[in-house]
C-alpha cells in the first residue's frame, strides 16, 4: 500500500525516533510504501535532521518535513494546519497515495479532509483523548472562552474521526470500552496498539553487568545501596511530591536506599522538592543518558517507580517506559487509573499496583519489593512481549493497512 503518515510531532523529537519511526520502519520492510509528513522545531531539525533523513532513505521511506510555528498560541496552530493541508495534497497526487495514517487529532483534520476530497482510507491513530488530555493537563482552562471553544470544536472532531475513520487506533483496551459505551459508537473499528518498545534494545540479556558495576562506582553508589528508579521527564503528568514522599517510605524500611532519576530534566527541579520533603541530598541522584545509555542507567535500580495524575484523559494513556523497564528485567511500581497499567501488571505478577497516594498504600507496595525481586527478570521481560513488542505492534498495522484496503476496494466497486 501507499501510506501516507501525516504527524504534527517531529521525527527529530525523541517520541518520532522511538514511537514513530520503529513502526514505519517495519511497515517498510513489508512492502509499503512510506511517506511522512511531519512538523519540525527548527533547532532539533538543524542538529539532527540529516541523521533522520539518511536512516528514512535507508529504510525506503521518503520524508517531507516542514517546519512546526511555535507561537503565537492558535494562530501558529492553524497556519501549521494549513501547511499541513496544502502539502498533504501535493503528496498524495504526487505519489498516489491510497492510505492517510493520521497521529492524533491535528493531522485527523487533514486525514479526515483528504479522505472526503480525494476518497483515500483514512487510519485515526488517536493516541489518546487529547482535547481532555489538554484540559486535565491545565494547559486549556475551560474558563477562558477561547480554549472552551477549542475544546468543544475537537470533541465534536473526535467523533466524527471516529465515525468516518476506515480504521481506529488506541492505545488502550480501556479507550476502546470508554468509546464503546458512548451511545452509537459501539461498532467503531478499533485496534489496540500500546506504545511498543525495541525489546531487543531494552533486553536484559543485552545489558554489560561490567558496565553496570563501573557506573555504580562513577556515581558513588555502595554495594549495599538499594536503587530504586524513575525513567523520563517530569512535568505535567507525573507526580514528583507523591513519589518522594513514597520513597521516604521505602527509606524508613530500607535506610540504604537511593533514587535515581534518569530524566532530561533539570537536576533543581528534583533536588529542591527533595529538600522541601527533608530527604537528604545525597540520597537523589539526577542523571541524564543518551538513548543508548538508558538500559545501563536503568539496570542500576532494583525497581522503578512512576506515579502518573489518574485523570480521566488517563485512560487511554499507555507509558512508553512500561515495556522498556519489563524488558530489562525491572519490577515496577505505579498508580492504578491510567491506561491498561495496573492491567497489566496484575496479569504478569511483575509490579505492585497503588491505588491511593497514601504512606499506608506506600508501605504495602515497599513490603511487596522482596517478592517482586525473587522473580528472574526473564519472567518480566516475557510480559513485556506479550504486550509491547514492536514486531507485534508492526504486525497489527499491516493487518490494520490490510483491512481498509480491502474494505476501500469493496467500497470502490460497489
Amino acid at each position: 500500500m501507499k501510506v501516507l503518515y501525516i504527524s504534527y510531532d517531529g521525527m527529530t523529537d525523541p517520541l518520532g525516533q522511538s514511537q514513530v519511526i520503529p513502526y514505519l520502519k517495519g511497515l517498510s520492510a513489508m512492502g509499503h510504501h512510506i511517506s511522512i509528513l511531519s512538523c519540525e522545531k527548527k533547532l532539533r531539525f538543524e542538529q539532527e535532521g540529516v541523521e533522520i533523513k539518511n536512516l528514512l532513505l535507508q529504510n525506503n521511506i521518503q520524508w517531507f518535513p516542514i517546519f512546526y510555528t511555535p507561537s503565537p498560541p492558535v494562530l501558529s496552530t492553524l497556519k501549521d494546519v494549513w501547511n499541513l493541508k496544502k502539502k498533504s495534497r501535493e503528496i498524495c497526487v504526487q505519489e498516489a497515495i491510497e492510505i492517510v495514517h493520521c497521529r492524533s487529532y491535528i493531522s485527523a483534520l487533514i486525514g479526515q479532509g483528504l479522505k472526503n476530497e480525494l476518497n483515500l482510507r483514512f487510519v485515526f491513530d488517536m493516541r489518546g483523548f487529547w482535547a481532555d488530555e489538554r484540559v486535565d493537563g491545565n494547559i486549556w482552562n475551560l474558563k477562558n472562552p477561547i480554549f472552551s471553544m477549542i475544546y468543544n470544536y475537537f470533541k465534536r472532531k473526535e467523533k466524527e474521526f471516529l465515525k468516518n475513520a476506515d480504521a481506529v487506533i488506541s492505545l488502550t483496551n480501556n479507550a476502546k470500552v470508554e468509546i464503546h459505551s458512548w451511545k452509537g459508537f459501539q461498532q467503531v473499528p478499533i485496534t489496540v496498539i500500546p506504545c511498543c518498545a525495541d525489546l531487543e534494545f531494552f533486553s536484559y540479556r543485552n545489558v554489560n553487568q561490567q558496565e553496570v558495576k563501573q557506573l555504580r562506582t562513577a556515581l558513588g553508589l555502595k554495594q549495599d545501596d538499594f536503587v530504586i528508579s524513575y525513567l523520563g521527564s517530569l512535568g505535567t503528568w507525573y507526580m514528583l511530591n507523591e513519589m518522594l514522599d513514597f520513597f521516604k517510605v521505602l527509606q524508613a524500611n530500607k535506610p540504604q536506599s537511593k533514587f535515581l532519576f534518569i530524566t532530561a530534566d533539570e537536576p533543581e527541579l528534583v533536588q529542591r522538592a527533595a529538600v522541601l520533603k527533608e530527604i537528604n541530598a545525597n540520597d537523589i541522584i539526577v542523571k541524564r543518558a543518551k538513548r543508548n545509555e538508558v538500559p545501563i542507567y536503568c539496570s542500576l535500580s532494583s525497581i522503578s517507580l512512576f506515579f502518573i495524575l489518574p485523570k480521566y484523559s488517563k485512560k487511554a494513556s499507555s507509558p512508553t517506559k512500561m515495556g522498556e523497564l519489563m524488558s530489562l528485567g525491572i519490577p515496577i511500581i505505579c498508580n492504578g487509573n491510567v491506561g491498561d497499567v495496573a492491567e497489566i501488571l496484575n496479569d504478569g505478577g511483575v509490579g505492585a499496583v497503588i491505588n491511593n497516594f497514601t504512606p499506608s498504600d506506600y508501605l504495602k507496595a515497599v513490603r511487596l519489593i522482596p517478592s517482586l525481586l525473587e522473580k528472574p527478570p526473564e519472567q518480566n521481560h516475557q510480559v513485556a512481549q506479550k504486550y509491547y513488542s514492536l514486531k507485534e505492534g508492526v504486525i497489527k498495522y499491516n493487518k490494520v493497512y490490510q483491512t481498509v484496503a480491502i474494505r476501500g476496494d469493496k467500497d470502490g466497486g460497489e
